[in-house]
């Protein structure tokens, strides 16, 4: 299997590499040249493996030029080792009316880290696959979570380096500390003054400038991406859809071939990305539902056909959902259309802020997808509506998607069983959550109020948190968006300890 730019260049290239590129040079994302094709018995042949070995199996039909012990070896240094707090790795909540796929048990407490644990290893393993004798910088815009996801994923893997640019006041104080923390002679993190849109646009300005990527290769240095930009972050995503599908296999509460809808919060657009390409390899899947906050850009397309990022940006409390630009939303379009529409799309979203696809092309798309939002009032209630009513703790993101689903369900009278994506502990964002369930939270420090969460939540704090009590800030740099490049150069000058 090849895999190609959404905007139509000539360019071919194997997994390794279009993982260790990760942007094309026309500046489109990289997409399979087919998409793979499952039958029921695969899907059931799932049933009873551990995360790991389901892992392996759907990977490899995407990932041809890696050896079946390639991928192994990089799946079981990813999720094993006691990495993940719980056993199952995803492991998939089932109430009478919904179920909760939990995707926050690895060492962040968020979902970034199912791809994140894993892209380092595909990545350090395509470096040796190919003969690439540079040292590979990955760059990294973050809402919050795949920031501190890839620094932990990345730190001390030999020949990379990695850079996380977050906005200075658009992340949560757990998500700051989390990162500004970090250890690791091979990270480096920076502050930008303005929000995530402006630390995004600035890393793809960095990765399209050609004089900027000439100097840095006098240097023997490369640039990668950890955003779901890059084909290795989305691909492990598509595993957990089938596992869930196989949990609820397992438990009874389906029978093969039966359809499932699933609720993705959506900011970025790359975990329900990843559902589309797991219904298009044959998992039976009935709706994709997207769920936005506030900056809901993207309900407004799904239903509209209208992609408009000129619109009042929002601060909410599920600040990993703020964003204006869904950057693999560009993928979706091109196995809808193609490239050239793609690339016309594109550029008009450059340049004037939006773009408007044409009716067939949102005819398809409609039949795949339903959108909708929440904002912060309808959240924290249902952060609260959850707890009284079935004792379990929603983070900010997750209660989004719940809220979504409730509209969904109410709305169309759909009685396919429900899978919730739950993108986050509740730990992350505690002030927020204990705010929604009443609790006074004014003047307390971040670690207090992780002691107060632990009153109402049955799960634990996570290791992970708990340690930032005493973990010591490494890192304070603070940039503009236009000094980002400037930045970037001297740490891919700088020699590591």
């Amino acid at each position: 299997m090849k895999y190609i730019s959404t905007r139509g260049n000539e360019q071919r290239m194997t997994a390794a590499e279009a993982i260790i590129a990760g942007l094309a040079d026309d500046g489109g994302l990289f997409v399979p040249t087919e998409l793979p094709q499952v039958s029921m018995d695969f899907i059931a042949g799932l049933q009873g493996l551990s995360y790991e070995e389901r892992a392996q199996r759907v990977l490899g039909c995407f990932l041809t030029d890696y050896s079946a012990d390639e991928i192994q070896g990089c799946v079981q240094r990813a999720y094993g080792g006691g990495k993940f707090d719980s056993a199952k790795v995803a492991p998939l909540t089932m109430f009478d009316d919904v179920s909760s796929l939990e995707l926050w048990h690895g060492p962040t407490s968020a979902f970034k880290d199912m791809a994140l644990q894993l892209l380092p290893q595909l990545l350090s393993t395509a470096l040796k696959k190919t003969g690439e004798k540079n040292e590979v910088l990955i760059l990294v815009a973050t809402s919050g979570d795949t920031g501190k996801a890839a620094l932990e994923g990345f730190k001390d893997v030999e020949q990379i380096k990695i850079m996380v640019f977050y906005p200075e006041t658009g992340v949560s104080r757990i998500q700051r500390q989390q990162m500004v923390t970090q250890a690791g002679d091979n990270v480096a993190v920076a502050a930008v003054q303005g929000n995530f849109d402006d630390a995004q646009n600035g890393v793809k300005k960095i990765f399209n400038d050609t004089a900027f990527n000439e100097a840095l290769a006098k240097n023997q240095v490369r640039l990668s991406s950890a955003n779901s930009i890059n084909w290795g972050r989305l691909v492990p995503q598509i595993v957990y859809y089938f596992s869930a599908y196989a949990d609820l296999l397992d438990a009874g509460r389906l029978q093969l071939g039966d359809e499932v809808n699933f609720t993705v919060p959506t900011g970025n657009f790359g975990d329900i990305l990843a559902g589309f390409y797991a219904k298009s390899m044959g998992l039976p899947v009935h709706k994709l539902i997207c769920a936005s906050n506030s900056n809901n850009v993207l309900t407004d397309f799904l239903r509209t056909g209208v992609y408009d990022r000129n619109r009042e940006f929002f601060k909410t409390i599920t600040p990993s959902m703020d964003i204006l630009i869904s950057s693999n939303l560009e993928r979706l379009l091109y196995h809808m259309t193609n490239a050239d529409k793609v690339g016309g799309w594109m550029r008009q979203l450059a340049d004037a802020g939006r773009y408007e696809a044409d009716a067939g092309v949102m005819d398809r798309i409609q039949n795949l997808f339903w959108a909708d939002w929440a904002d912060d009032k309808a959240t924290a209630d249902t952060i609260k509506d959850v707890y009284f009513s079935k004792h379990y703790v929603l983070d900010t993101h997750t209660a989004v998607a719940w809220r979504v689903a409730q509209n969904y369900q109410k709305q169309t009278q759909d009685t396919c069983p429900m899978v919730i994506v739950s993108t986050a502990s509740p730990y992350k964002f505690n002030e927020s959550v204990l705010a929604a369930l009443g609790v006074h939270t004014e003047g307390q420090d971040a670690f207090a109020l992780l002691d107060k969460l632990a009153e109402y939540n049955t799960s634990k704090i996570p290791q992970g948190l708990d340690s930032l009590r005493t973990a010591p800030r490494r890192h304070s740099l603070v940039c503009t968006r236009e000094k980002m490049a400037e930045k970037v150069m001297e740490f891919a000058q700088k020699k590591r300890n």
